[in-house]
């Protein structure tokens, strides 16, 4: 038997994620007319982080202003709904239900959250899936590391190299693409040590080229991160050797949490990542994805919103022709 639709208003978009990539693209779509719902379950992947850089006109303020400002921009608009609840279930409508609501091209999403912080449990169906969750992080397993996380250790270099311009710094990483982080991070120090925690990610040629501009490979497995109080001091191996280091840049493992998709199945690259078309589309039609979930992976605040905003517009533009029945190549 086919479950009924739920008697609730029928929504164009329901966004899941509140970070500079859902923010964005939800006031992008508001400002097309369209009622607009954001779940968001108030647990960004940058909440340790104090300031954040690179966005213009923002340049320092802590990511969680950002978030609070955008919030309060895209809430102004008559057509938006901000709910403060964690993604639970995503279903999609058969055609027959989709056509019931008034969705012309047979196509739509029962979205379900569960309410945090009191509030209220909510329910939405909608035209399109915007997925804005970004990923959820494994550090490396270091007792001490989270005390530095945020503060001495970062892991985006483009947001925090500037801050560590000269001083002595570490890569720690067990991942294929620390030789690229490393060059990344020689444009601010020359002292930089590169922390492999036992893996075998970086091959020996790309240890000579970075041997060949002063940066040092280590190998051997690391106990913890030491300091004196807020500061760190120091990387501490296995073996007890204490290496003087004042902070740097950690490689987390970085998942893509979707488990409210349930049963439906999305593309996703090597890296676990979502896949998505150049319109922003996942291999689920009508399911859409932006921000640090689609590769690359993590970026700068800056970039995540303007994808989002390339992606609101796509998607715009996919919702007309869905209604006019023209099909989804732009002319």
């Amino acid at each position: 038997m086919t479950e009924s639709v739920p008697e609730v208003a029928p929504i164009g978009v329901a966004i899941i994620g509140g970070g500079p990539g859902g923010l964005s693209a939800g006031l992008q779509l508001v400002r097309a007319n369209r009622r607009i719902a954001i779940l968001d379950s108030n647990r960004p992947r940058h909440s340790a982080t104090l300031q954040s850089h690179g966005f213009l006109t923002r340049d320092g303020a802590p990511p969680l202003e950002l978030r609070r400002l955008g919030r309060e921009e895209f809430e102004q608009y008559p057509t938006a709904i901000f709910a403060q609840a964690a993604a639970r279930e995503v279903v999609p409508l058969s055609r027959e239900e989709a056509l019931s609501v008034g969705f012309p091209d047979g196509i739509g999403f029962r979205v379900r959250g569960s309410g945090i912080r009191g509030s209220s449990d909510v329910e939405f169906v909608a035209r399109r899936v915007l997925l804005a969750a970004g990923l959820t992080e494994e550090l490396p397993d270091l007792p001490m590391i989270r005390a530095y996380y945020g503060t001495a250790l970062h892991s985006c270099v483009e947001c925090d190299g500037f801050e560590k311009t000269d001083k002595p710094l570490v890569l720690i990483g067990e991942t294929s693409d620390l030789f690229a982080r490393a060059l990344l991070i020689s444009r601010f120090s020359s002292d930089l040590i590169v922390f492999t925690n036992g893996a075998d990610t970086v091959r020996p040629e790309q240890e000579a080229q970075l041997a060949s501009i002063g940066i040092r490979v280590e190998r051997r497995q690391i106990d913890d991160i030491v300091g004196e109080r807020a500061d760190m001091t120091g990387v501490r191996l296995a073996d007890g050797e204490i290496i003087p280091r004042v902070g740097g840049f950690v490689r987390p493992r970085w998942h893509a949490p979707v488990e409210f998709l349930g049963d439906l199945e999305v593309e996703r690259d090597d890296w676990g990542l979502v896949v998505v078309s150049e319109r922003g589309e996942t291999s689920i039609r009508g399911v859409y994805a932006v921000g640090d979930i689609v590769p690359p992976g993590p970026q700068q605040l800056i970039i995540a919103a303007g994808n989002g905003a390339r992606v609101a517009a796509k998607l715009n533009m996919d919702m007309i022709r869905g209604a006019l029945g023209v099909g989804l190549v732009d002319e």
